[in-house]
């Protein structure tokens, strides 16, 4: 018996729009991401005294650098294949194989994100900002933070991600209907909560706290919060890849990717020291 079980079985993953194509939740889970994160820069960069053309310009070049990230991460950490199988579905929003079909934005990775939001912020800076890449990065995160929870209501709308089978007794457990009948974790739901915690504690300490003229430390909490979510979380969900469930050091692939991010957090966290000017 269960304390809390659900069954989610969506009749749609998406609305049709005139019956030529169909926008997915997930998708509108990801623009709901960029539209409010917009919305919380756009406060953050008043009170900085930066203009509305930088915060335009932040917004380009968030929105291409997080899904190119995300989308090659994605590719190059879990699915491979793409490149000698289905080569144009890596960089474009359809499937080639067997006709071509429209997929929308599938198949992103959170840990490609990070990387392409890093390079992307960092040429942000160099072409437009003109301050410090870290400044800009101890500020994008929190709207990051955000979006992320966003991202992972979209994957629960997907039944993605999966988590494993409950245990007897276990007080909440969902049945995704599109993958099996078996009462599993909500592992994208605990991710998300996770990250409602990561975004409130940046939230409070940039607005509350003097940690914002700490450069670089609030981008390292955020590597550290986000990564150590994420390394807790995939406890309970299936691997991605066969066979990686046991991949490092009893890590699986989304652990041992995470690694590397805590180390560089736990680095400008506590030994960061910024050059004098």
């Amino acid at each position: 018996m269960y304390f809390l079980q659900t069954v989610w079985d969506p009749i749609s993953d998406g609305i049709d729009v005139f019956g030529y194509f169909k926008i997915h939740y997930y998708s509108l889970m990801w623009m709901a991401a960029f539209i409010i994160g917009y919305y919380l820069m756009k406060k953050i960069y008043k009170s900085e005294g930066q203009s509305e053309e930088k915060l335009e310009s932040l917004f380009m070049y968030s929105v291409l650098g997080i899904m190119i990230g995300a989308r090659l991460g994605h590719v190059v950490f879990y699915q491979s294949e793409l490149f000698k199988e289905d080569f144009f579905s890596v960089f474009l929003p359809f499937s080639f194989i067997g006709g071509i079909q429209f997929t929308g934005f599938r198949g992103l990775a959170s840990h490609g994100a990070a990387i392409g939001m890093i390079i992307s912020m960092y040429v942000y800076n160099k072409k437009i900002l003109k301050k410090s890449v870290l400044w800009i990065l101890d500020r994008v995160v929190i709207a990051s933070a955000l979006g992320a929870v966003f991202i992972r209501v979209g994957n629960f709308f997907n039944s993605e991600m999966i988590g494993k089978p409950t245990e007897e007794g276990f007080s909440l457990a969902i049945i995704f209907r599109q993958f099996d009948s078996i009462p599993r974790h909500p592992g994208q739901l605990y991710e998300a909560f996770g990250y409602v915690f990561v975004f409130l504690s940046l939230f409070f300490l940039y607005w509350k706290t003097k940690k914002s003229t700490q450069t670089g430390f609030l981008f390292g909490l955020f590597l550290v919060l986000l990564m150590s979510v994420r390394v807790v979380v995939e406890q309970f969900k299936i691997a991605q890849i066969d066979s990686r469930e046991d991949w490092i050091l009893g890590l699986n692939t989304g652990q041992v990717l995470s690694v590397p991010f805590l180390i560089v957090g736990l680095y400008f966290m506590f030994l960061y020291k910024p050059k004098a000017d």
